[in-house]
């Protein structure tokens, strides 16, 4: 009975390690950015994507989960934080969509399977980040009015990129996927 409380007790310690290592890539992801406005072009897809792959949804949901709340009690994990405020005062601005967006990749992305072929992953991936965009465009044009040329300021520019990620990521999914023999 002493070696089951213990080995439950490891599984515990282990998968909070993972949450919390997890929300620390996924904010250095966020400084590395090429500026746009008023939305960055970041790493934080592919991270949120590679999470979603490699750790499930339920870790993959914790991390993400992790990851905003600690921007939202201010921490600079953001990706124009601290320069452009901290909290839920930058969480509240233009990125917010996005950000929450970040819970439904990740979920999504959690569907990709080993015996899945190229094709079938790539298009669960291209769904999977379909949702960062749509959430995000969806606030973006609420935020700065739908007058505005929201799809060109909030979507157009990372297209190309966001193909790039999600090719790399396809071609290593599979590799990805056997981390969670891992976890």
């Amino acid at each position: 009975m002493e070696l089951i409380k213990q080995n439950t007790q490891f599984k515990i310690i282990k998968l909070l390690l993972i949450v919390f290592f997890g929300s620390v890539i996924l904010a250095i992801s966020a400084k590395i950015k090429i500026p746009f406005y008023p939305v960055p072009m970041t790493m934080q897809t592919f991270v949120v994507l590679f999470l979603g792959i490699s750790l499930g949804h339920k870790v993959a949901l914790a991390t993400v989960s992790l990851y905003l709340f600690e921007g939202i009690i201010g921490l600079p994990v953001f990706s124009n934080s601290p320069e452009k405020g901290v909290g839920l005062v930058y969480f509240t601005g233009p990125t917010m969509g996005y950000l929450i967006g970040f819970l439904l990749a990740c979920f999504f992305a959690s569907f990709t399977k080993l015996n899945d072929n190229y094709f079938v992953i790539f298009t669960k991936l291209i769904l999977s980040v379909s949702t960062i965009y749509i959430l995000g465009v969806l606030w973006l044009g609420t935020l700065i009015g739908w007058d505005k040329p929201v799809i060109e300021l909030g979507v157009l520019p990372f297209l190309l990129a966001e193909i790039f990620k999600i090719a790399l990521l396809t071609i290593l999914a599979k590799r990805i996927f056997k981390l969670r023999k891992f976890i």
